[in-house]
């Protein structure tokens, strides 16, 4: 299959483009400089250059594919709503270009999209249509004559280079020589391994049915507290609880997603296309992790 991959040098992507070139497909990377066109042909890949925002371009090379997985996305948090935008119109590119096709269309969203108090399921659509990528969801899943699927990433997506948000919070945490979760932290978090989610969106673009909704999410989900806990450990600084107000003055944009409770099961995922993690969990990784070095 000759699949155009979005993202392809990012920190998922790049394991994607692994995986994919290791079954057998062909890829072509979207890449936005010299530089990552080169590791694109390192890595066997072809090298479409363009950005995010070229909608005609993303539409070519979804028309000149047999599939198309979308991982890219533009992660300043500081211009958060305008870089959802930009992916919501990115993905109607790549949708409208697929359209009555019949090819397979995969594009990453956030399980943060479906907090609940019980662990969210991929049968729970977004709260409200305004929710963060919830637009890009929706197009997919509803698109004409295309097998569109979405899968929702843990916040925590890690290996022992990076661990999502939890790499953003544990350089706050180096930085304000602290490490701090709010009220009792048991507001938890699902995660997944790198290698475990790019598995995950090669399985979506070869088996997943037309309007699924998947969750990488391989760990169900872990208290703020502990995690807080083990960066405060492999930092040497103190842990502490801390009010709303006091964790927005110390976390910023993140203070936000630091109280989100958002236990999420994958177990619809695991069962109806076969999907087993199989990396080490997060708790695993951190004490040998690079971001807490």
């Amino acid at each position: 299959m000759r699949v155009f991959l979005t993202g392809a040098t990012g920190f998922i992507g790049s394991a994607i483009l692994d995986n994919l070139i290791g079954a057998g497909h062909q890829v072509v990377g979207l890449a936005r400089s010299d530089e990552a066109v080169a590791r694109l042909v390192k890595a066997g890949a072809e090298a479409r250059r363009g950005e995010l925002t070229d909608l005609d371009g993303l539409a070519a090379g979804a028309r000149a594919s047999d599939g198309v997985i979308h991982t890219a996305f533009i992660h300043d948090f500081s211009v958060y709503a305008a870089n959802v935008e930009t992916d919501r119109r990115a993905v109607d590119a790549l949708a409208g270009a697929l359209e009555g096709s019949g090819k397979p269309l995969v594009i990453a969203s956030g399980t943060m999209m479906v907090s609940h108090a019980r662990p969210a399921t991929e049968h729970d659509a977004p709260a409200s249509p305004d929710v963060p990528r919830a637009a890009s969801e929706e197009r997919v899943l509803r698109a004409h004559g295309v097998r569109g699927s979405v899968v929702r990433l843990a916040p925590s997506v890690h290996d022992r280079s990076r661990a999502g948000l939890v790499s953003a919070i544990a350089e706050i945490a180096r930085e304000k020589r602290v490490a701090a979760y709010v009220g009792d932290g048991a507001n938890r978090w699902p995660a997944v391994h790198r290698l475990d989610a790019a598995r995950l969106f090669c399985l979506a673009l070869e088996r997943a049915a037309a309007g699924s909704r998947l969750h990488a999410a391989a760990e169900e989900g872990i208290p703020m507290r502990i995690i807080a806990e083990a960066i405060g450990e492999r930092l040497g600084v103190p842990v502490r609880s801390m009010s709303l107000e006091e964790a927005t003055a110390l976390f910023g944009p993140f203070a936000f997603f630091s109280t989100i409770d958002n236990p999420t099961s994958s177990a619809i995922t695991r069962n109806t296309i076969g999907w087993q993690p199989r990396e080490e969990g997060l708790l695993a990784d951190m004490p040998q992790s690079e971001y807490l070095s």
